[in-house]
């Protein structure tokens, strides 16, 4: 059964179930689904650099050396908080009066992402590599700052209600992004699937930008608060200081705000060390890469839309604090499970499992995790807060994890991964501080001005 027919099937028990239970109601409503749109746009591009990218690269005879360059590309998702102070106050000629700030940015933005596509899959890499690197870096620039928009547009469009469902949708949108810029580019591409070559797949892939430009049309401006702005003065200092300062200001003045930061560096960092060594694992344990993707495309696909399903109601059932405790206790003794899995060595149905439970939890944990962190945007600054906030998690999840060759080395499969486990303590005690001292349930997306629509 392909992946996409799994996902549509779930998608329809999901919204079979939301007529039955109130908790799952909201996945019915518009908003929530123009979050799903959102994620289709902002899921693609970063696959289609990375994973599809590097495969193009390996076709095309490109040794490995160069090819890792590619893990430089992920820069820009850890650096978007620099720039995002513009995109959230800046206005655009023209656009801006026609569209609202938000969707003049994002119209704008995709507009540059699909032509500098079009110049990435055009450009060559085995006769051409450094133009291909060029506009593999515009992509990347591009990409980062069109997630600056869309978590900001997200947050803004959704209702208090609607938040945690709209998160979900969003995951899901961004997990078909991923499979439409992975198997579907390499399908459109190859000689045995579509023949049309790289150029004309990336080409086509690059129409991803539409479902986010057609939600945003039917969404509306959102609730983007001009009015701090305009109250600012007319003087370039103003300007700046309300625009660059203030936004890090009224974050970092808050109650717990550097416990917070702390929190989001590493509450996955356990989850991220243990997904960087994953696929040597496999290797090593001996399954056949086709074994490898039938289980990842089947069972852990399928466990992945179902715990981000269940990630909103998850929140409604426990309260913000629980789910993020339970859910982070779900994802930490999850890797166990891969201990197991190096004891018993080549077992296909504990394969299954493991990588089943890990992805369910990681559903789970990620659609209340980016809730809680989309809560914390102030509506005033959301693009320039949320990207700080994302910005420190990808940190964690990248950098952070860097040293974990090193460990498995060390350490042998079935400790590394119960150091995976362990590594994961300080961030659930951060987190328990933190609901101790009433800093979990923070919300602050809704300012005390008059919103401007």
């Amino acid at each position: 059964m392909p992946q996409a027919l799994i996902f549509a099937l779930i998608v329809l028990a999901v919204l079979g179930v939301a007529f039955v239970i109130p908790s799952f109601r909201p996945y019915l409503r518009p908003m929530p689904f123009v979050a799903f749109l959102l994620g289709i746009s902002s899921g693609f591009p970063l696959t289609l650099l990375l994973a599809t990218m590097t495969f193009w690269l390996s076709r095309v005879g490109i040794d490995k050396s160069t090819i890792g360059f590619a893990i430089g590309l992920t820069t820009p998702y850890t650096l978007k908080f620099l720039w995002a102070p513009l995109v959230d106050k800046l206005p655009l000629p023209v656009l801006t009066r026609l569209f609202g700030q938000r969707r003049a940015w994002l119209f704008f933005i995709q507009a540059l992402l699909f032509a500098a596509l079009w110049r990435l899959g055009a450009s060559d890499p085995a006769n051409h590599i450094g133009v291909f690197a060029l506009w593999a870096i515009v992509v990347a620039f591009l990409s980062a700052t069109q997630d600056i928009v869309i978590d900001a547009y997200r947050i803004e469009i959704l209702s208090e209600e609607e938040l945690p469902h709209g998160t979900a949708m969003n995951q899901f949108g961004y997990r078909t992004g991923n499979l439409l810029a992975g198997a579907g580019t390499i399908f459109l591409a190859s000689s045995e699937g579509a023949g049309l070559g790289w150029a004309a797949a990336y080409g086509i892939t690059a129409f991803c930008v539409l479902p986010a430009a057609v939600g945003a049309l039917f969404a509306g401006p959102g609730r983007y608060i001009e009015r701090q702005v305009r109250q600012a003065g007319t003087s370039l200092g103003a300007w700046l200081a309300e625009t660059i300062v203030n936004p890090f200001r009224e974050f970092l003045g808050r109650h717990g705000a550097f416990l917070i930061l702390g929190f989001v560096l590493i509450y996955k960092i356990g989850d991220a060390m243990g997904q960087t060594m994953l696929a040597p694992m496999i290797v090593e344990l001996g399954f056949s890469d086709t074994e490898y993707v039938a289980v990842n495309k089947f069972v852990g696909f399928a466990a992945l839309i179902v715990g981000s399903a269940l990630g909103a109601p998850f929140i409604a059932w426990l309260g913000m604090g629980r789910a993020l405790f339970v859910s982070g206790l779900m994802m930490m003794l999850s890797n166990f499970l891969f201990s197991l899995l190096a004891v018993a060595g080549h077992s296909t149905p504990m394969l299954a499992l493991a990588v089943g439970t890990e992805n369910f939890t990681s559903g789970i944990g990620l659609t209340v995790f980016v809730t809680y962190l989309s809560g914390l945007s102030s509506l005033a600054y959301t693009a320039t807060q949320f990207a700080l906030l994302s910005s420190f998690a990808a940190v964690g999840r990248t950098w952070l994890s860097t040293p974990s060759g090193y460990l498995a080395e060390g350490l042998g499969w079935f400790w590394f991964w119960a150091f995976t486990v362990v590594v994961a303590v300080p961030g659930m005690l951060l987190l328990w501080i933190m609901w101790r001292k009433g800093f979990v349930v923070e919300t602050v997306r809704q300012p005390s001005t008059t919103d401007d629509g």
